[in-house]
């Protein structure tokens, strides 16, 4: 993948995407479906002709754009008047510490593609977001990126984050999410780019949204 700005924006928005997957959980209990789609999609696509062929199009990831346009703006506000939502920056900055540890470890990182590989073949029996597939997303992510340390704690309603099929899926959002990182690593993205080309990545995310 050509590292590019255009390219970075991409990722950064679909890590923010499945983080904003992962808040409305927490938070209500429910996702966006559409949003939680494409969130799988980057997983269990064998599709990697493109970034946007990932998430089934760039259009799959308004609601990402618009995050990371939120959270990376000046004001301390959203245009509702709302503060920006500290818990979801901390998400995606340990998502990002999260792959990179994955990165340097070379077996664990075989693994959880191997593991990704089989969950594929029962896409022969299971559609993308059926709960059997969520479940075998979610026992991935515990039993390879989780275990590199250290654990993302995800705040919310207690009763929504103890439901069974509600953690599932909060963790498959952060499986995704680590797809999304590297996928940032891939376009060159680093600390400094994310510090440096802020204004960048924003007017980037306008023009998507614009064309989507």
């Amino acid at each position: 993948m050509e590292a590019n700005n255009r390219n970075r924006t991409l990722a950064l928005a679909a890590l923010f995407q499945c983080v904003e997957g992962v808040t409305q959980i927490a938070a209500r209990g429910n996702v966006d479906s559409e949003l939680f789609e494409a969130c799988i999609n980057s997983i269990l696509t064998e599709d990697h002709s493109s970034p946007e062929a990932l998430y089934g199009g760039a259009n799959k990831l308004r609601t990402g754009f618009r995050v990371l346009m939120y959270q990376l703006g000046a004001s301390t506000l959203n245009p509702d008047g709302k503060p920006k939502d500290i818990e979801a920056t901390r998400y995606a900055v340990n998502l990002l510490y999260l792959e990179k540890k994955l990165a340097n470890d070379p077996d664990m990182f075989q693994s959880l593609l191997k593991n990704i590989e089989n969950a594929q073949q029962q896409l022969d029996f299971f559609a993308m977001t059926h709960p059997n597939m969520i479940a075998r997303l979610a026992e991935i992510y515990t039993t390879t990126v989780s275990k590199l340390g250290p654990r993302i704690m995800i705040k919310g309603d207690q009763n929504h984050l103890a439901n069974p099929e509600n953690a599932a899926k909060i963790r498959a959002l952060l499986l995704a999410g680590i797809r999304a990182a590297l996928l940032w690593r891939q376009a060159g993205g680093s600390r400094w780019k994310l510090i440096f080309s802020r204004s960048a990545m924003q007017k980037e995310a306008q023009q998507f949204l614009a064309r989507n």
